[in-house]
C-alpha cells in the first residue's frame, strides 16, 4: 500500500511519457545492483505495471522514500529479469584428454558412471584402453551427468566430447537463503539517467613499438672439399637380383617392424659331450653328421610350441597363429644370403633335421636351390658362429616376427657349484617385432631354449 501511495504523488506531480521512458531505459541499467524484496513488496511492484520501473530516476535529493522505492524496484527487476538469462555457462562438456605421444586413439572401455548420477570435480567417469595404458576420462566441475555423447566400444581421439555435465543443481544447493544479504533502507541514492547515459572510455592498449630488424647471420664458411681417390682406382658392378631382393627386404624390415633384440648366454657343455658321446653311432645309423644345429632347431620347436606368440605374425588388423613350424635357416653363399625352408620341422627327429639341412645348404651353395624351397617359413634360424661372430642382432625375416641368432662358442670362466671352472658359452640373441610380442615372452623363449641345450633330455621327457 506504501509503494501505490508513492506511485500517486509522483503520478501528481505530472511526469511526461518522455520521462518515463527515460526512467525504462536507465532502470534497466541499474538493475545490476544487489538487493531482495519482501514478498508484499513484490506483489505491490508487479501490481503497478510498467509505469513502477521509473521510480528509479524519480529519486530527487531529500526524498528517502522515492530512493527506497526505486532501490526495491530495481532489485525485483533483477530477481524477474535473472530467469530469462544465458543457460549457456551451466553445462560442461567432458573430453577425451592426451593419451601420449605415440598414441593417436584409442577404445572407450566402460562408463563408471550413469546419466543422472553426480559427480566430483576430476572424478573418473569413463575409462579408455589403449596399446598400452588405461586412461580415466575426468570431469572437469561438480555436477549431474545429463548425457553421454560416444558408446563403449567407440575409437575416440584427444578432444573428443564424452558426456555434458550440468553444472545447475550444484550451483543451486550452494546458493542457501544465510548467504543472502538484504539491502538496508539507508542505501545510497542512484546517480542521475544523465550520468549514466555517459559512455564509457575504454583504454585503448598502447602499439608496441616494432622491434628494430636483427641483423643477418653471418655467413657459413665453406667447409673445404674432402680429397677423395681417384675414379681409376673404383670399380661400379651392378647388383645382382638376389643381392637387390635380400637388400629390398632387410630394408623392409627395418621400415615395417618394432624391432628389439633380446640376450642370453647358453652353457653348451652338455650337447657337446652328446654329440661327442654318439657322433659316430650316429653317422653309421643315417649317414649323416650330429652337428650342433639340430638340437638348436628342437630347441627352438620347443620353445615356439611354449610361446605360440613368437610363431605368429601380423596381418593387417588381425593376428595370424600358426599350428605349425617350418623353420628357416639362414645360408650364406657366394652370391649372397638365402633361406631356405625346413617345413614340418616340429614332426622330424635329430637324424631329418640333420638330412634336410645338408641338402638345402648344398643346393644354395651350387646355386640350385628353388623358390618353393625357400618360400614360406614361419621362424628363423641363423648360426653367425660358423664366421666367428661372438654376438650381433639379427634382422627379421619378412613376413616373420623373430629370429634367433646363434654365435660362437667360447671357453669362459664360470661359476658352477660354487667353484669357479671354464665353459664352453655361446651368446644365443632373439630379435622380435614388438608389436605383436612383448619382452616377456621373448625372455621366456629364450629361457626355453637355454635350458633344452643345456639339459637335452628335457626333450624326451617333454618337461
Amino acid at each position: 500500500m506504501m509503494l501505490r501511495a508513492v506511485i500517486r504523488r509522483a503520478a501528481s506531480k505530472g511526469s511526461s511519457p518522455s520521462l518515463f521512458g527515460k526512467s525504462l531505459q536507465s532502470s534497466r541499467v541499474a538493475a545490476s545492483s544487489p538487493s531482495l524484496l519482501t514478498g508484499s513488496e513484490t506483489v505491490a511492484f508487479l501490481h503497478c505495471g510498467n509505469h513502477a520501473r521509473s521510480f528509479h530516476n524519480l529519486a530527487l535529493p531529500g526524498n528517502s522514500g522515492i530512493s527506497r522505492s526505486a532501490s526495491l524496484v530495481s532489485s525485483t527487476l533483477q530477481r524477474w529479469v535473472r530467469p530469462f538469462s544465458s543457460e549457456s555457462g551451466d553445462t560442461v562438456e567432458a573430453v577425451v584428454p592426451h593419451m601420449g605421444e605415440s598414441i593417436t586413439d584409442g577404445t572407450l572401455a566402460t562408463f563408471l558412471k550413469k546419466p543422472g548420477e553426480r559427480v566430483q570435480a576430476d572424478e573418473a567417469i569413463a575409462q579408455i584402453e589403449t596399446d598400452k595404458v588405461t586412461i580415466d576420462i575426468a570431469s572437469p566441475a561438480s555436477g549431474v551427468i545429463q548425457e553421454f555423447l560416444v558408446k563403449e566400444g567407440d575409437t575416440v581421439e584427444p578432444g573428443t566430447k564424452v558426456a555434458i555435465i550440468s553444472k545447475s543443481e550444484d550451483a543451486a544447493s550452494q546458493a542457501t537463503p544465510s548467504q543472502k544479504i538484504p539491502e538496508t533502507t539507508d542505501s545510497k541514492p542512484s546517480p542521475p539517467a544523465e550520468d549514466k547515459q555517459k559512455p564509457k572510455v575504454e583504454s585503448t592498449p598502447v602499439a608496441q613499438k616494432p622491434k628494430a630488424p636483427s641483423s643477418p647471420p653471418p655467413p657459413k664458411q665453406s667447409a673445404k672439399e674432402p680429397q677423395l681417390p681417384p675414379k681409376e682406382r673404383e670399380r661400379r658392378v651392378p647388383m645382382t637380383r638376389l643381392r637387390k631382393r635380400v637388400a629390398t627386404r632387410l630394408k623392409d624390415s627395418q621400415n615395417t617392424f618394432a624391432l628389439l633384440t633380446t640376450f642370453n648366454e647358453v652353457d653348451m657343455t652338455n650337447l657337446m659331450k652328446l654329440r661327442s658321446q654318439y657322433k659316430d653311432a650316429f653317422y653309421e645309423k643315417h649317414g649323416v653328421k650330429l652337428g650342433l644345429m639340430s638340437g638348436f632347431i628342437k630347441a627352438a620347436v620347443s620353445a615356439l610350441q611354449h610361446q605360440p606368440v613368437v610363431n605368429a605374425v601380423i596381418d593387417g588388423d588381425d593376428i595370424i597363429y600358426r599350428d605349425y613350424v617350418d623353420i628357416s635357416i639362414a645360408v650364406g653363399t657366394s652370391k649372397g644370403l638365402v633361406v631356405p625352408v625346413i617345413r614340418g620341422a616340429d614332426k622330424m627327429n635329430f637324424a631329418e633335421i640333420e638330412k634336410t639341412i645338408n641338402t638345402l645348404a648344398k643346393k644354395a651353395n651350387e646355386g640350385t636351390i628353388s623358390i618353393d624351397e625357400m618360400a614360406g617359413g614361419s621362424f628363423t634360424v641363423s648360426n653367425g658362429g660358423v664366421y666367428g661372430s661372438l654376438i650381433s642382432t639379427p634382422i627379421i625375416n619378412p613376413p616373420q616376427s623373430a629370429i634367433l641368432g646363434m654365435h660362437s662358442i667360447v671357453s669362459r670362466p664360470m661359476v658352477v657349484g660354487g667353484s669357479v671352472v671354464p665353459r664352453p658359452m655361446m651368446y644365443v640373441a632373439l630379435t622380435y617385432d614388438h608389436r605383436l610380442i612383448d619382452g616377456r615372452e621373448a625372455v621366456y623363449f629364450l629361457r626355453r631354449v637355454k635350458d633344452v641345450v643345456e639339459d637335452p633330455q628335457r626333450l624326451l621327457l617333454d618337461i
